[in-house]
């Protein structure tokens, strides 16, 4: 019996992942036909349906494992040095995003799809699920190695945060002079009402 090579077959995965994101931001979720990414992923229908069985099924893999990595920078942020440190580090990355058209128009096809498809939905319901997960743990984690101070329990410093980053996302998506900068400060701005570094004192809070 032929052995599977593991690391193979993810990196195929992840090529078919990456062509059927690239046809997504050109033409969106509908307009988007199987065949078309079986071109651009440079190989046969039937070797892609072994990855992925439906078009549904690219756009499911699409939600958990595209462009926002949060998720991701979070969970290995529990391992840096500095877990506040880490935590901007994180936001920032994330803040770039915004000026990324291509993440842009993703994150909105996204957006529009799961309004109108269950199985999507419940997709993104379970990816923000765990990008909130991750960060609870990671701000819990901060506060017991006395990386992190926070004025309110993790579970709502986490929904703050979240917070401020849907609203920089909505507001990149209006705003035709939405300025990077500018919003990157006003977040590390409104952070300061929930979380700081452990040797500072949180606004709201007494020393």
């Amino acid at each position: 019996m032929r052995k599977i090579d593991p690391e193979r077959q993810q990196s195929k995965r992840q090529h078919i992942l990456d062509a059927a994101i690239r046809c997504f931001t050109r033409n969106g979720f509908h307009q988007t036909r199987t065949a078309e990414i079986c071109r651009e992923a440079n190989m046969s229908p039937g070797n892609l349906f072994h990855y992925f069985d439906s078009k549904e099924a690219l756009i499911a893999a699409v939600v958990v494992e595209g462009p926002d990595e949060l998720s991701t920078l979070l969970e290995r942020a529990c391992s840096a040095p500095d877990l506040f440190v880490a935590l901007l580090e994180a936001i920032d990355q994330q803040l770039d995003l915004l000026t990324e058209p291509a993440y842009t128009r993703l994150a909105l096809e996204i957006i529009a799809e799961a309004v109108r498809n269950p199985a999507v939905f419940a997709a993104v319901s379970a990816h923000e699920a765990r990008k909130k997960a991750a960060l609870v743990h990671l701000l819990q984690t901060g506060v017991e190695r006395r990386h992190i101070t926070l004025s309110t329990p993790a579970q709502r410093a986490a929904d703050w945060i979240l917070l401020l980053l849907d609203g920089a996302f909505g507001r990149a998506m209006v705003e035709a002079a939405f300025n990077l900068s500018s919003y990157r400060t006003l977040v590390r701005s409104s952070l300061t009402h929930v979380i700081a570094p452990a040797t500072a004192t949180p606004a709201g809070t007494s020393a």
